[in-house]
């Protein structure tokens, strides 16, 4: 799918979407989950802190971690994400291992890790949908988690589906256009 861009972008970017409709009946391959998390291991981080850490669970290879992600995320998002043959928890480290200081970078360092995840699906034919919908203190709880990580948003990783795999609530969201707001209402200050 290719969307309109203001300027030429890489395909990648303009081709990445984050689908309701996940393909249940299709498994990802482990040489490509690796891969994904090889991506987030080389993403830039303030200090190379990388302070992201991801619990992975896998339908019917680690079907344990998986329903506990599961158990974690809210139900306004589970409709869509039991399609998912990968679940993904995605947790903040909020201190500096070098010097124990607190980082104010953990949280968009985490979030430039999942984008590299992202773009690593995306160039290997499969989407990731994160959210912010999971209740941490269950996350927290399920897995015993120490106290200086944050459990954040989780990532349903796996195929595109069909229409008929979703609600119709669901499906009205992945048929609405893909829209952005111009580079006018995001560059607020100097320019080029």
């Amino acid at each position: 799918m290719n969307n309109p861009t203001q300027y030429a972008i890489h395909s990648l970017m303009q081709t990445r979407w984050s689908p309701y409709a996940i393909d249940p009946e299709r498994s990802v391959a482990s040489d490509d989950i690796a891969a994904l998390f090889e991506a987030a291991r080389w993403t830039m981080s303030s200090y190379n802190a990388q302070p992201w850490r991801y619990i992975i669970g896998v339908k019917g290879r680690s079907q344990d971690v998986w329903d506990k992600i599961f158990s974690t995320i809210v139900e306004g998002n589970r409709p869509w994400a039991k399609n998912a043959p990968v679940l993904t928890l995605a947790l903040a480290e909020h201190f500096f291992e070098h010097n124990g200081k607190p980082n104010k970078a953990a949280l968009h360092d985490i979030g430039a890790a999942s984008a590299s995840i992202t773009y690593e699906a995306t160039a290997r034919g499969l989407s990731v949908h994160q959210m912010i919908g999971i209740d941490p203190d269950k996350a927290r709880e399920v897995f015993n988690l120490e106290d200086n990580l944050e459990p954040f948003t989780a990532l349903a990783i796996g195929y595109h589906g069909g229409e008929s795999t979703l609600e119709e609530s669901f499906l009205k969201r992945d048929l609405r256009k893909r829209e952005r707001k111009s580079l006018d209402e995001i560059v607020i200050g100097g320019g080029w």
